[in-house]
């Protein structure tokens, strides 16, 4: 199928149903906040009679401004609805479970479609965050589709976290202009940079820390380890302390960059963020309970051991690509 006859078969799916239930991965983001809460808002707009819920109990402090989802459901409602996902590459990191309850399911997604799911599936690789992909829904149907300026926010919020702010690679014309068209629905651009990136003094000095623990391997790999020790002794939740592999980004001669969070949870496990210039770095997340796009992945280690095995693929990757190509600085 054609990429616009899926979002075809996502629409008529959606028009099909009264109740409309929406879901997004664990550990929130800016793009699987932005669509959800992007794509619920143009829905009730759209059609003010139909129930259409985002029930998630994630809290995020980093998106916190984008307002809470405070949705509830009984099984009743789940069993009755349509359950459209967004930017959630494989079921087990749907945040809430209880969308095996729905009568049917609907995948919108950017990521490498390593899991299809779904009676219906919309999935673009090469976009670069599912907020386009729904401000690409809005424009394709906009003689149908309502929208007005908070829908625009979320969406345009996704699209600016997930893409870098336009530097990824992923980012190409169509992306500016879909962004343009959210900018015209009168998004306010310099409270919203300023709730992005604005840094209180504690997490500046978290940075600053984080430069002093940091390693580079032999061929290129920035690491770092946070701990559940240094979370506590700078005050900072597990959410601000996943910032830390941003810091890494921008040196020189490295083309991958990872950061270490400790989670504190009864499974010991620790939370691995990978990045990468130029060269694909998800097939090394994906050796360890992870996945992702090309140059940022995720995955999930338990111990040092593990650790340092990933931060030895990651350089073996790094070092076959500078042997192989040219032009990576």
């Amino acid at each position: 199928m054609t990429n616009l006859q899926q979002m075809n078969a996502v629409m008529d799916k959606i028009r099909q149903y009264d109740k409309i239930l929406i879901f997004r991965h664990v550990r929130l983001d800016g793009d699987c906040v932005g669509s959800s809460k992007g794509l619920q808002r143009l829905l009730q707009l759209t059609w003010p009679r139909k129930d259409i819920r985002l029930v998630d109990y994630q809290k995020s402090d980093f998106l916190a401004f984008l307002g809470a989802d405070e949705d509830e459901a009984d099984d009743d409602f789940y069993r009755e609805a349509l359950a459209v996902v967004v930017d959630t590459a494989c079921t087990d990191r749907i945040s809430n479970q209880k969308f095996k309850l729905c009568r049917e399911l609907v995948k919108i997604d950017h990521h490498i479609n390593n899991e299809p799911y779904g009676d219906v599936m919309w999935v673009e690789e090469e976009r670069s965050s599912c907020c386009e992909m729904i401000a690409r829904l809005y424009e394709a149907f906009q003689d149908e589709l309502v929208i007005d300026r908070e829908a625009a926010t979320y969406i345009y919020t996704g699209m600016v976290t997930d893409s870098g702010r336009f530097r990824f690679e992923g980012v190409c014309g169509d992306t500016m202009r879909l962004a343009g068209l959210m900018l015209d629905q009168g998004v306010k651009t310099e409270p919203l940079f300023a709730n992005l990136y604005l840094s209180d003094f504690a997490t500046l000095k978290f940075k600053a820390a984080v430069y002093e623990q940091m390693q580079i391997t032999e061929n290129g790999v920035a690491h770092v380890f946070i701990s559940r020790e240094m979370q506590k002794e700078f005050g900072i939740t597990l959410e601000t302390a996943s910032t830390a592999v941003s810091f890494l980004e921008g040196i020189k001669g490295c083309l991958s960059w990872i950061a270490f969070i400790e989670s504190g949870d009864a499974e010991g496990s620790i939370r691995v963020r990978l990045r990468s210039r130029f060269m694909a770095i998800n097939t090394v997340a994906e050796k360890y309970r992870g996945g992702g796009h090309a140059c940022a992945s995720g995955s999930t280690v338990y111990n040092q051991q593990e650790m340092a095995a990933l931060i030895a693929d990651a350089d073996a990757a790094v070092k076959e690509y500078k042997e192989s190509h040219e032009g990576w600085l």
